[in-house]
């Protein structure tokens, strides 16, 4: 099964706020968008940041071919027992995702 970063132009993570961090999934073109957005399931994103499902939030964008997760951080950011300050680690747990038909 090809992973995600195979399909994609770039996954970016990011702070979404102290509390929060967000990936985006940029797909280049809405063909690339409808396949990721039906073949990356949500659930699966959730298992892979160790998150409950309910907690996670997706938003589907077809006019930009872009889907973004987002969640809560692990711990907020800045404190002693950050790790990623900037959140940007979080992305390549997800380019790395394999997703296939």
């Amino acid at each position: 099964m090809p992973r995600l970063e195979e399909m994609v132009v770039k996954v970016r993570s990011k702070n979404a706020g102290p509390f929060w961090v967000t990936i985006d999934v940029f797909c280049g073109t809405l063909e690339v968008f409808e396949t990721v957005r039906r073949l990356l399931q949500t659930e699966a994103a959730a298992r892979l940041f160790n998150q409950p499902t309910q907690l996670v939030r997706r938003f589907d964008m077809p006019e930009l071919a872009v889907i973004k997760l987002c969640f809560p951080r692990p711990v907020v950011q800045g404190s002693q027992a950050d790790r990623d300050m900037h959140g940007a680690q979080w992305a390549v747990l997800l380019a790395e995702l394999e997703i296939g038909a």
